[in-house]
C-alpha cells in the first residue's frame, strides 16, 4: 500500500519529501504535492522528512484522510502524473478539491 499526502501539506510544500524519494514519485500541484500511488514503492523515506506530518502510509490513514487516496488517484490520472516528477517538472495545478480550500495565509 503506498503513502498519501494529507491536506496538512496545503500551503505548505516544504518539498523535503521529493528530495529523499528514491523513484521520483512525488509531483508537485500549485498548494500541495502527490504521490503517485502506482509509482511508490512503500519506502517510507518521505515520512519523516515531512515537517507537518502530511504524508501517511495508506493503511494509517484516518476515516476524515481518506480523500488523500481518490485526490492522487485523480490527479495522477488527469495531469498524467508519471515517469518520474523531476522528468516532468512542476504541473502546477491542483486537484479540485485542494483548489476549493481558503488559502492558509489568507486566514492569518
Amino acid at each position: 500500500m503506498p503513502y498519501y499526502v494529507t491536506e496538512l501539506c496545503v500551503d505548505v510544500m516544504d518539498r523535503s519529501c521529493v528530495a529523499v524519494c528514491p523513484v521520483d514519485c512525488i509531483y508537485e500541484g500549485d498548494r500541495e504535492v502527490y504521490i503517485n500511488p502506482d509509482e511508490c514503492i512503500d519506502c517510507g523515506a518521505c515520512e519523516p522528512t515531512c515537517p507537518v506530518n502530511a504524508i501517511v502510509f495508506g493503511e494509517d490513514l484516518e476515516e476524515g484522510e481518506q480523500g488523500a487516496v481518490t485526490r492522487a488517484e485523480q490527479w495522477v490520472a488527469e495531469h498524467a502524473a508519471t515517469g518520474g516528477a523531476k522528468t516532468r517538472g512542476r504541473i502546477g495545478v491542483d486537484h479540485a478539491d485542494i483548489r476549493a480550500l481558503p488559502r492558509k495565509d489568507a486566514l492569518t
